[in-house]
């Protein structure tokens, strides 16, 4: 990595979420999605990067997609909910409740809140506030229904 893309990568830790949010809309053209500031970081990382560099070659974009398809079994259905605006494994979303931090670890198929997996973020929003929510909106996210 040459100095000027590792310098623009490196200061995505120290730029406020407002920055963020500005370059994303500078470099992906579009309004940034509602997820947490290291979702942000990391699409923003790799833009930088493949903007720098390059983008995957034509192969290995097919063979990602052959492998996608392998996965969801050339199911369409199965292809449609890999697509919407889950986020991706591993993301921490954090929601402030009555003073106190909830956080929940997004899974590959589940969501996992103070150690018990959980289907939806709709059954962990319930746990929280005791009254039935929009699981989504409750953790600041676009509908889940939202397909690309």
């Amino acid at each position: 990595m040459n100095d000027s893309v590792t310098g623009r990568v490196a200061s995505l830790k120290t730029i406020s979420i407002a920055e963020l949010k500005q370059m994303w809309r500078e470099l992906l053209q579009q309004e940034p999605p509602a997820f947490n500031r290291r979702f942000l970081e990391t699409r923003l990382a790799y833009r930088i990067q493949e903007l720098a560099y390059g983008g995957l070659k034509r192969d290995t974009a097919k063979r990602l997609e052959t492998l996608g398809e392998q996965l969801d079994g050339g199911k369409s259905e199965v292809r449609r909910r890999r697509v919407d605006n889950r986020p991706i494994a591993g993301t921490r979303l954090i929601r402030e409740w009555q003073g106190v931090a909830c956080e929940v670890v997004v899974g590959v198929d589940y969501f996992e809140y103070q150690g018990r997996k959980y289907r939806s973020l709709s059954s962990i929003a319930r746990a929280i506030t005791g009254t039935n929510r929009n699981g989504w909106t409750f953790f600041g996210l676009p509908s889940a229904r939202a397909t690309s």
